[in-house]
């Protein structure tokens, strides 16, 4: 039986488990509802999510919106919208300057209660290579790239989606098909749910 939702997201909210391992204070970021019908999981809050406490608050976060083809209000509406990322806590950066990976005690904690309690969702956007590995039965070999080209395998309940960071633009030049083809279903297919949610 799915936990109570409400009770999940606390309990997530109020999680310190990684605490020992970082460097600054845990402080678990996601967006709630027991009503949203899409779910989107991405990789772990950066720095400015960290501040800020609202996930995708960031250039990220633009160029998602701008991919899903939604405004800032029906983003941020978790009527519509679960944000549920692979590690709820910024997990630092590396001696480059770029994001660790999500910290690995979090996904076995929670994102299988999750999946058990969103019950309302219709589509999951797996946002990048970590939640891509979690959720759909990939060969470890299997590039990111191969992943998102061959979306329609994931179909209809999931579609995988490079990360929306700007360090990925010159990905996108070279994957064209990913703006032709996955890009319009995706745009159509939101449309669709939100019209039938509203």
């Amino acid at each position: 039986m799915a936990e109570r939702f409400d009770t999940l997201a606390a309990d997530i909210r109020a999680c310190r488990v990684c605490q020992p391992h970082l460097d600054h204070p845990c402080r678990p970021v996601l967006q709630d509802s027991a009503t949203a019908r899409i779910r989107i999981i991405g990789q772990a809050p950066g720095t400015r999510v960290q501040a800020s406490g609202r996930p995708f608050t960031d250039p990220s976060g633009d160029r998602l919106r701008g991919w899903m083809g939604v405004s800032e209000a029906e983003f941020y509406d978790p009527r519509l919208f679960a944000i549920t990322p692979m590690g709820f806590c910024f997990p630092g950066l590396d001696a480059k300057g770029g994001d660790l990976p999500p910290r690995r005690e979090c996904a076995p904690l929670w994102q299988d209660r999750l999946t058990q309690s969103l019950e309302s969702v219709e589509l999951t956007l797996l946002v990048g290579a970590h939640a891509q590995r979690h959720y759909l039965d990939l060969d470890r070999r299997e590039t990111l790239t191969a992943t998102v080209l061959r979306w329609r395998d994931f179909l209809p309940g999931f579609v995988a989606l490079p990360h929306p960071s700007w360090r990925n633009t010159a990905w996108l030049r070279r994957n064209p098909r990913f703006e032709k083809e996955v890009l319009p279903f995706l745009r159509s297919r939101i449309r669709e749910i939100l019209t039938s949610a509203l």
